[in-house]
C-alpha cells in the first residue's frame, strides 16, 4: 500500500465524492428495497414509520460518509448504539455502514508514524525511547497506539495522530451547515445549532493530545492511591500535540471480563458506575466516552480507566439542578419533574407537555438506577432506552418531538447511555439506586466498595456537591 492510501483527503468536495457516492449509492438503494417491500404489508402504517426510522439510520451514515475526517471521531458518537440490541434490518445498516467508517484510516506503516515522531519531538525517538514496537497494539478513533520503553526501564503507551486527521477534523467543523444535520440526525429534538457547537468544542479538544494529557492529568491526581479506580500517569515530558505518552497498563480486556463469574461482573460493573457518575459529584468533571474498550482490570482487582480525550466539566449549579430532576423523579412527583426538567432546559413549554407522561418517560429510560431494588439490566432495556429517545415506532415519540436535550446535557447523556449499554453487556447486578443515593442525598454507602471509595474521599478532604434536603415520598 503506498503512501497516497494512508492520507486523509482534506478537501471537503474531495473526501464527501470518494465516500459519499459509495456510501449514498449503496443505502439508496437498501432503502429502496426496504421501504417497497414494508409499504406492501397488511400494517402499512406502522412499518411506513420502520422505514422512517431506517431512512435516519440511513440519513447519519450518509452525513458521516460526507465528512470523511470526521467520520473516524463523531462516529463513535452513535457507537453506544450496540448493534446486538436493534431490530436486525437497523443493526445490518449500522454494523455494516458505521463499521466502516469506524475503520476507515489503515493503521500506520512505520515510517509515517516515525516521521510524526520526529515533527513532534524535533529529534531522533532514540533520545527518549530505549525499545519502540513498530506494531501498534490499539486503534484510536484519530490515532494508533504504540508499546515503548522509555530510558529509565517504565514502560508507556504512545498515543499518536494520524497524519493529516487534525486538517480533515478541522475542515469539517467548519462545515456548520453540516454539523446541524448530523446534530439532527443524532438527536430530533435538540437545539440544533447549540449541539452543533457543542460537537465542535468537544472534537476540537480531541485533536490536541496536550489538552488531553491535562485532562488525564487531573484525573489521576483525583483518583491517587483510589482503592478500586486507577488513572495511568501521563508522560508530560514526552507528550505533544500529536503524541501522548501514558503509563502501559497491563489487565483483563472487557470481553474476557465478560465470561468472569456474577459477583466479579458485578463489581466490576459497579467500579464503571461509581467512576462515570461518581466523578460528576466529586470532581464535576466526567469522561463522556462510556467505552469497553477503555477499561482494564488490573490483577490487583483496580479498573484502569482510558483515553480522556472527550470529558466535560460541569458547574456546581447544574449538577444541582440534575439532582433535583432525580429527586422528583424517585419521589414520583410528576410536576416536581416538568419544573426540573424546565429548569435544565429539557422541557421548552412545561405546560404542552402531559406531566404523567413525561415522568413515564423518564422511568423508562433512567429508571435502571432510580427505582429502588437489585436490577440486572438487560440487552432488551437497553434497546427500550434507545427507542424511547430516538425510534418514531416509539409511543413517546410525540414527547420526543416536543421536549429538547440542552447543549450542555449531550456530553452527559452520551455517558449514561454508553454505561447503560456496558452494564448490560456484563449482565451486572446491583441495587443501583441506593449507590446514586450516596450522591444525590449524602445516603451512607451502600456497598463495601462505597465505604472503601467515602473513606478515601474524606480522607483526603475532597469537596462533593452537597446532596440535598431529603423528603418524603408521598404515600
Amino acid at each position: 500500500m503506498g503512501d497516497e492510501d494512508h492520507k486523509i483527503p482534506r478537501g471537503r468536495v474531495r473526501r464527501s465524492t470518494k465516500l459519499g457516492t459509495a456510501l449514498g449509492g449503496q443505502a439508496a438503494r437498501y432503502a429502496g428495497t426496504k421501504a417497497a417491500s414494508v409499504a406492501r404489508t397488511e400494517e402499512g402504517a406502522q412499518e411506513r414509520l420502520e422505514a422512517r426510522h431506517l431512512e435516519t439510520a440511513l440519513k447519519m451514515v450518509s452525513i458521516l460518509g460526507e465528512m470523511k475526517g470526521a467520520a473516524m471521531k463523531l462516529g463513535q458518537l452513535a457507537s453506544f448504539v450496540d448493534t446486538e440490541f436493534l431490530p436486525p434490518e437497523y443493526a445490518e445498516i449500522y454494523q455494516e455502514e458505521l463499521s466502516k467508517l469506524r475503520t476507515s484510516a489503515p493503521p500506520m506503516p512505520w515510517k509515517k508514524v516515525s516521521s510524526v515522531l520526529d515533527e513532534e519531538y524535533g529529534e531522533p525517538v532514540s533520545e527518549h525511547f530505549s525499545a519502540f514496537e513498530e506494531e501498534a497494539f490499539a486503534a484510536a478513533s484519530i490515532g494508533q497506539v504504540h508499546r515503548a520503553t522509555l530510558l529509565d526501564g517504565r514502560e508507556v503507551a504512545v498515543k499518536i495522530q494520524y497524519p493529516g486527521v487534525a486538517e480533515a477534523l478541522e475542515s469539517d467543523m467548519r462545515n456548520a451547515g453540516m454539523l446541524v444535520r448530523l446534530a439532527r440526525a443524532l438527536a430530533p429534538g435538540l437545539d440544533a445549532k447549540e449541539v452543533a457547537q457543542e460537537l465542535r468544542e468537544r472534537v476540537m479538544e480531541e485533536l490536541d493530545y496536550e489538552y488531553e494529557a491535562q485532562n488525564q492529568r487531573s484525573f489521576a491526581r483525583a483518583y491517587r492511591d483510589h482503592p478500586f479506580i486507577y488513572v495511568p500517569d501521563v508522560i508530560t515530558r514526552l507528550s505533544r500535540r500529536r503524541v501522548l505518552v501514558t503509563e502501559y497498563v497491563e489487565g483483563i480486556q472487557f470481553d474476557e471480563i465478560k465470561q468472569r463469574s456474577d459477583e466479579e461482573r458485578g463489581r466490576f460493573g459497579e467500579i464503571l458506575f461509581r467512576f462515570c457518575f461518581g466523578s460528576i459529584y466529586h470532581l464535576q468533571h466526567f469522561n463522556a466516552d462510556a467505552h469497553p474498550g477503555n477499561y482494564i482490570l488490573m490483577a490487583d482487582g483496580r479498573v484502569a480507566f482510558l483515553d480522556f480525550g472527550m470529558t466535560k466539566k460541569l458547574d456546581v449549579e447544574q449538577i444541582e439542578l440534575e439532582q433535583r430532576a432525580v429527586d422528583a423523579a424517585v419521589r414520583k412527583d410528576p410536576e416536581g419533574l416538568r419544573r426540573a426538567l424546565h429548569d435544565l432546559g429539557f422541557v421548552k413549554n412545561p405546560t404542552k407537555l402531559d406531566a404523567e407522561r413525561l415522568m413515564d418517560h423518564v422511568m423508562l429510560v433512567g429508571g435502571w438506577y432510580l427505582e429502588d431494588r437489585d436490577y440486572e439490566v438487560s440487552a432488551r432495556r437497553v434497546m427500550k432506552i434507545i427507542e424511547s429517545t430516538s425510534d418514531p415506532r416509539s409511543e413517546y415519540f410525540d414527547l420526543m418531538r416536543r421536549e429538547s436535550l440542552p447543549a450542555e446535557e449531550l456530553m452527559g447523556r452520551r455517558m449514561e447511555t454508553g454505561l447503560v449499554a456496558v452494564l448490560a453487556q456484563l449482565r451486572a447486578r446491583r441495587n443501583w439506586h441506593r449507590i446514586m443515593r450516596e450522591w444525590v442525598y449524602a445516603d451512607p454507602p451502600e456497598t463495601e466498595l462505597g465505604e472503601q471509595e467515602w473513606a478515601y474521599f474524606e480522607e483526603r478532604g475532597v469537596r462533593r456537591v452537597p446532596g440535598i434536603a431529603v423528603r418524603e415520598a408521598p404515600a
